[in-house]
Formats: structure tokens, sequence, C-alpha cells
């Protein structure tokens, strides 16, 4: 089948990430499936945004649990970096739900990120399972955290989820650690991913899936190596580099 692209936070390099726009472009592009990240507002709303402040990506500052939806929904999305304001209605931090819906409407995978390794959000896992359950995506979803005792409980709720570890050290012998608790992927920091762990990972069956591949040099390395997935922040630039190797 080949490796396959994932739209780290959408088409992050060209719209601003975690928004609907980034998403929307991504599948334009070309990208297998988006990545995202999820969090809960102070009313319990799940919304799809990285950090845990909103004080880099939107006017606003301020702790994500700390806002409810509504106040969320009156921040415009930024871009602090290169000074940009992006207007458009659908350019602002998005639900879990209002994601989702779009994706219906499409065949793209989506890798749910659990941000909850610096915030404990209570029942996070159970509100995740059961919105991916209503929606009917079951089958297209991954979920991945760098909190692994998250995905334990993530696999307790839903023996079937598919879900993968999130890392960025090197971690040793890491599809012996995965099988330990049931997890189905790794998903490493490229910069700690050798090749004889992406291979040996592979042949034990766990997915390798690293992040966040934005050179061509790396791109072209894992996609000769047969890697599971890539995670970029420039899916129209993988995609032209996975042709252009005639694979």
């Amino acid at each position: 089948m080949g490796t396959l692209i994932f739209a780290h936070r959408g088409s992050s390099v060209r719209e601003p990430e975690n928004t609907l726009v980034s998403f929307q472009r991504a599948e334009q592009e070309g990208a297998d499936g988006i990545e995202l990240d999820v969090q809960m507002t102070k009313d319990g709303e799940l919304v799809v945004i990285h950090d845990e402040t909103v004080n880099r990506t939107t006017n606003g500052k301020g702790f994500v649990k700390d806002f409810t939806y509504v106040e969320l929904t009156q921040l415009r999305i930024v871009d602090k970096k290169n000074k940009r304001i992006f207007p458009r209605s659908g350019e602002r931090i998005p639900t879990l739900s209002e994601v989702f819906r779009w994706l219906k409407t499409t065949n793209l995978l989506c890798n749910i990120e659990l941000k909850n390794s610096v915030i404990f959000y209570p029942n996070l896992e159970e509100r995740v399972v059961q919105e991916v359950k209503d929606f009917g995506l079951e089958d297209r979803v991954v979920y991945s955290s760098f909190n692994h005792d998250s995905l334990a409980h993530m696999l307790r709720i839903d023996p079937h989820a598919e879900t993968a570890v999130l890392y960025k050290e090197i971690l040793h012998q890491p599809w012996k650690y995965v099988q330990s608790f049931g997890a189905r992927g790794i998903h490493p920091s490229w910069k700690s991913l050798t090749q004889d762990v992406l291979l040996e990972t592979i042949e034990n069956g766990i997915a390798v899936r690293p992040y966040t591949v934005n050179r061509r040099l790396v791109m072209e390395q894992l996609f000769r190596l047969q890697c599971t997935a890539i995670f970029t922040d420039d899916p129209l630039k993988a995609k032209n580099v996975y042709a252009s190797l005639n694979l």
C-alpha cells in the first residue's frame, strides 16, 4: 500500500494549524489522513487545539481549560510568528464534532492526539471514544498520546481501539513496550528513529509513523524503507516527493 501521509495539524505550512480550513486543504493536497489534538473546555466541550494555552495560536491568553467554549469562539486565530490574523469564519478553534462532521464527507484517516500529558482532563478518553462512535469513525481513527497510561485506559474502554505511543527520545525495543499493553503503533520523533528500529518494529507487526517529517531527504529515506506512515506539516510536498520516487 505504500507509506501513508498524515497532515500534521492539517496542511499547517499553508493554513492555520488545527482549523477546518487546514484540514480541508490537506484533503485537497492529497493527504491520506489528518492529525489533530484534543483538549476540553471549562464546560466540557471537546475542542481541537495543540497548546494547553491559547496564547500562541489566537489573540487571547490563558489556559484552554479555563475558557468556556463560547468564550473560545470569540477568539481570532492568529499566526504570531508571521504577524498574520485570519478573519474568515472557518478559521477558529473548532470542536471535535465539527471536524468529524466534515471528516465523514471524506475518506481520510484521522490521528487523534489526546493532550493530557500536562493537564488532566477528567473522562477525556471516554468522551473522545463516544464521539468517535457517534460518528461511526471507529475504523478510521488512531489514538495517540505522550501519556501512555491514557492509552492503556483507552484500551480498557474500547479493546478494539487502535492506539500508538508518542515519544521523543530513544525507546529500547519499542515493539515490545507497546505490545506489553496492547498498543499497535509507535509515533516517534523522526530524529530518534533508526533504520534498524523501524524495520524490526514493522517486522513485529507494529505500525511506525514518525513525526514531524518536513525534510525531503528524510521523506525519501522513510518512503524507501516502506515506513507505515509519516506526519508532515506539508502533505503536498510529501505527495510530490513520494511520486518522484516511482516506488
